[in-house]
């Protein structure tokens, strides 16, 4: 790739990162649970409210990176330190977006359940673009990698066994911080560790060929 092709990469990567966290707002605003990899920071943003949920996706993936160096050591490549300010970028897109659905009146349990595929099928579309772009993974996506890099076992069954364990711990900070009650991981997480492949399939398989053929350019 030429440097016209990678930067064309980045700002769709930038982009995708916008209609993400357009995505995990828009499920938050349901208040039916977030995505298994966002469960961990929207428990954080419900009992220290101080700090936003975009602040604590931040810290969340802060966490996830500091992981990535721990677990790949020698092999950490310096160019995966571009996480962190993206990382912040996805932080401050979700608050954008936190702001940006607060409109919307969310009273009624068929609501709720509607804003959840809604920014199921938003959170899709975004990390498509975010493959499609192939230049830089998310937080969560690299440490998933870098933990299936170095136990040299398949990425997807890892991924698997990654958003269980990000959901087991968001139910064990609920259960400790509200007096054994589950909060802010209910039923909208499971639709939405079901149904977020298959959106990001759907839409791999149609935008891969047209976006990749406006990337490419001549060398």
């Amino acid at each position: 790739m030429n440097k016209s092709e990678i930067a064309k990469r980045y700002v769709l990567f930038i982009i995708s990162l916008f209609f993400a966290a357009l995505g995990v707002a828009f499920t938050k605003h349901g208040e039916l649970g977030v995505s298994p990899i966002s469960s961990v920071a929207n428990v954080l943003s419900y009992k220290f409210s101080v700090l936003s949920m975009g602040t604590w996706l931040i810290i969340w993936n802060c966490c996830l990176i500091v992981g990535q160096i721990f677990i790949l050591r020698r092999k950490f490549q310096l160019i995966q330190l571009l996480q962190i300010p993206l990382s912040f970028l996805f932080g401050w897109f979700t608050d954008l977006g936190m702001w940006i659905v607060s409109f919307i009146p969310a009273n009624s349990y068929p609501i709720r359940i509607a804003m959840v595929i809604i920014g199921i099928i938003i959170l899709g579309f975004g990390i498509s673009l975010s493959v499609i772009a192939n230049v830089i993974m998310n937080a969560g996506e690299a440490f998933v990698k870098a933990v299936s890099d170095t136990i040299s076992k398949d990425f997807g069954n890892v991924k698997i066994v990654f958003d269980v364990l990000c959901v087991v711990f968001s139910l064990i900070l609920s259960l400790i911080f509200f007096d054994f009650t589950i909060v802010g991981t209910r039923e909208g997480t499971v639709i939405s560790a079901l149904l977020t492949g298959v959106v990001v399939k759907f839409f791999s398989r149609k935008l891969k060929e047209p976006l990749n053929a406006k990337l490419q350019t001549a060398p």
